[in-house]
């Protein structure tokens, strides 16, 4: 009964998942709101923004009420040394508190950081999805033109088998033609397995669950033509886009920020208070012959620092390291960014030459097919023959869809790079 059970169950739980065909554009739209990266950037940024909020909580006002109404003997006084009253009502908050007013600043700082960080979460998952969409279309295209040749592979193999039989051809033909279909077929399990892969790993970025798949639908595809013309144009780009840089500026001021904080210290701080009391006349009846039941407060206090220990020296020093650990780490992005974008500016001029090469290479085997299968019209040429050029065809526009994903595949990096990527995929 319980292997009846499993056995029912297992069509149930693969019948969940699903295949969801997406054009690029509607891809992007949902990574850039369902993407899990981007998801919990953005609860850090509400995170963030929530803690200005709280810095700023000393210099609002707080109203307390209650009762201080207690039995007594003796000196009518409570617990925490004020009258008893029936009712009381008080307020406290800073008016000056240099040190409080660096921790406002010091969480504004915060809050804008972790909105550039958000946008750079958004540029990752933008460029994640499309270079995942790219890949599976382009293992679409792949898939669709190794079983085409399939079918040339197999007349092939079934022209040589024929004149091998009528002893036209050595067997080791023969066995050489089925090797090649073999060899058709092993690729063509390679790129389901490839495409399956890559289709899952698109669902996950996008939000699905990981036994969905997403697969690309036709369109146009990417709109990657407005590239940087030099590599000094697309270092500059990158350098002004880069939102990493700005991330690690945005630290630094931080912690500029903290250190005042914490040098701020040593300086006096004012605060407001205010209470009222109301009292209680049996309290008072014994002591005083007159008193007011209505009594309030209002006023500020001071405090003056005298001796803050060794604290906020130890901690200034602190930030001061991290201070100096955040500039080489700005050193090293910059430079980093400069040899990266000029790396993915050489490599998609390579790829376009490559890409030009095989364009010129498919045009050779489409003529020298269109040649042979002339020839053929004509009797001076075997089906054997025409068929392994069109598997030579096949095999030409397989490379040159490759060098093509390759050359969007590049430009896709340069884009990112140089912070371009989003504004145009949009």
């Amino acid at each position: 009964m319980r292997k009846t059970f499993l056995l029912l169950l297992v069509p149930v739980l693969a019948a969940q998942a699903e295949v969801h065909p997406m054009t690029l554009k509607e891809a992007l739209a949902r990574a850039l709101k369902l993407n899990p990266d981007l998801v919990l950037s953005r609860l850090d940024l509400v995170k963030a923004q929530l803690g200005v909020k709280i810095s700023r909580d000393p210099f609002v006002p707080k109203v307390y009420g209650g009762s201080g109404a207690a039995w007594t003997t003796g000196y009518p006084t409570s617990i925490n040394g004020s009258p008893p009253s029936i009712f009381e009502i008080k307020t406290d908050m800073q008016l000056f508190n240099r040190q409080k007013s660096y921790d406002i600043a010091q969480a504004k700082e915060n809050s804008r950081g972790a909105e550039v960080d958000t946008a750079r979460q958004q540029d990752d998952a933008a460029y994640r999805t499309a270079a995942l969409y790219l890949e599976a279309r382009q293992t679409m295209q792949s898939l669709e033109y190794a079983r085409k040749q399939i079918a040339s592979l197999e007349a092939v193999r079934d022209n040589v088998s024929a004149r091998v039989a009528e002893g036209r051809e050595l067997e080791v033909q023969n066995k050489r033609a089925a090797l090649n279909l073999a060899r058709a077929n092993q690729h063509i399990e390679a790129l389901e397995s490839d495409l399956e892969v890559v289709e899952r790993n698109l669902a996950v970025v996008l939000g699905f669950p990981g036994d969905d798949r997403v697969r690309a639908a036709a369109d146009d595809g990417p709109m990657l033509n407005e590239m940087p013309e030099t590599e000094e144009a697309a270092a500059e780009q990158a350098m002004g886009n880069s939102k990493e840089l700005k991330v690690l500026a945005s630290r630094m001021q931080a912690k500029s920020l903290s250190i005042k904080g914490y040098q701020a210290a040593r300086l006096p701080q004012v605060g407001l208070v205010a209470q009222y009391n109301m009292l209680a006349k049996y309290n008072f009846q014994d002591f005083f012959p007159k008193f007011q039941r209505n009594n309030a407060q209002l006023g500020a206090y001071f405090v003056i620092p005298l001796l803050v220990g060794g604290a906020p020296k130890a901690y200034i020093q602190q930030d001061e390291a991290e201070l100096a650990k955040l500039k080489v780490q700005m050193d090293q992005v910059r430079n980093r960014i400069t040899l990266d974008s000029r790396k993915h500016f050489l490599q998609m001029r390579r790829v376009q030459t490559a890409r030009n090469v095989a364009r010129l290479d498919l045009d050779v085997a489409r003529e020298q097919l269109s040649v042979a299968l002339a020839q053929f019209d004509e009797g001076r040429a075997s089906i054997a023959d025409v068929e392994q050029l069109r598997v030579q065809e096949n095999d030409k526009w397989l490379a040159y869809y490759e060098t093509q994903h390759q050359l969007e595949r590049a430009k896709l990096d340069l884009l990112h790079q140089t912070g371009g990527l989003t504004a145009l995929l949009q």
